[in-house]
């Protein structure tokens, strides 16, 4: 079977490197985007088992990468937990309406992350 994989998709190093650093400590492949454009190639090159997609972005913002996958119906099956710095109901609403599983709001808990991780990744119970 193939390696749980992760795409992280946000803009800010320190944030990239902490989850980064995390999800391959948690045994999962992990491949990083910087911007909502190249999160959409790396998906169409090798779709990943769950996104870590940051809301705020150049070029592409979270809500229209969010859509865009939800669009395809090839990708039905990858998950998408959004990561925000904004907590307030009205973004959470909006990115669960685009099609978001989950939804995980900036300062984190590095062992919430890892967790929400797992519990979306294929064979793992929900």
């Amino acid at each position: 079977m193939a390696p749980q994989s992760v795409l992280v998709v946000d803009d800010e190093p320190n944030i990239v490197l902490s989850l980064e650093f995390l999800m391959k400590e948690a045994g999962f492949e992990v491949r990083v985007a910087r911007d909502g454009e190249s999160a959409l190639e790396a998906v169409r090159q090798n779709p990943p088992h769950v996104i870590l997609l940051d809301v705020m972005l150049p070029k592409r913002d979270g809500y229209d990468v969010c859509q865009t996958i939800r669009a395809n119906p090839e990708w039905k099956d990858i998950r998408i937990l959004m990561l925000t710095a904004k907590g307030r109901q009205i973004e959470k609403e909006k990115g669960l309406a685009m099609g978001a599983d989950d939804y995980i709001t900036k300062p984190f808990s590095t062992r919430e992350v890892v967790e929400r991780v797992r519990t979306y990744m294929p064979g793992s119970e929900t």
